[in-house]
């Protein structure tokens, strides 16, 4: 039996839902609780590691944080960090941990 697998477009989509204002933080939280476990789900299957990788700290960032530390309008810092290359890798990480939330 394989494991389910989340994708990337998956995750794009439950962030720009949010975003839209189509979901509230609560529920992008309940989605992330109910899908993120990496000892039952593979993320990102078939991804480079740095995107798997950026999948795993997003979904992990809005699994634990308070909902009302999420900025919503700044949900697309997830979104670029989820697609940036390689190269912008650490730059995207830093932007997404640092401006997402609230201190």
């Amino acid at each position: 039996m394989s494991k389910a697998n989340i994708t990337r477009a998956q995750l794009i989509e439950q962030l720009n839902l949010w975003g839209e204002n189509h979901i509230n933080a609560e529920q992008l939280q309940d989605w992330m609780v109910t899908h993120y476990d990496p000892d039952e789900v593979d993320i990102g299957r078939g991804e480079p590691e740095w995107v798997v990788e950026a999948m795993n700290i997003v979904m992990n960032e809005y699994e634990i944080a308070k909902t009302e530390k999420f900025r919503q309008e700044n949900y697309q810092l997830a979104i670029d960090f989820i697609q940036a290359d390689e190269s912008k890798f650490n730059q995207t990480r830093h932007l997404f941990l640092q401006q997402g939330f609230r201190d």
